[in-house]
């Protein structure tokens, strides 16, 4: 299934993705520091959820709360919560 996240605190505006069997793909962030954020995209491609979410989880960017991976985790929670 496809979903997409506006994201908030970042310099990201937006995360799209999908999630299959529990599966992430096709991740792709709007705005932001694109190489990184690509990078980030091709890492977490064809993980497993809940792994990416632990692994991303609570990591903050430049003083801020939240950051560009901890909103895809952020992201990746309010996709599996609607599955339910």
């Amino acid at each position: 299934m496809d979903y997409s996240y506006k994201t908030s605190g970042t310099c990201s505006r937006s995360i799209t993705f999908s999630i299959n069997d529990g599966v992430l793909s096709n991740v792709s962030f709007e705005g932001g520091c694109q190489g990184n954020l690509r990078g980030i995209a091709r890492l977490v491609e064809g993980m497993k959820t809940e792994e990416v979410e632990k692994r991303l989880k609570g990591i903050s960017c430049g003083g801020k709360p939240t950051s560009c991976p901890d909103q895809l985790a952020k992201a990746i929670r309010q996709a599996t919560d609607s599955q339910s």
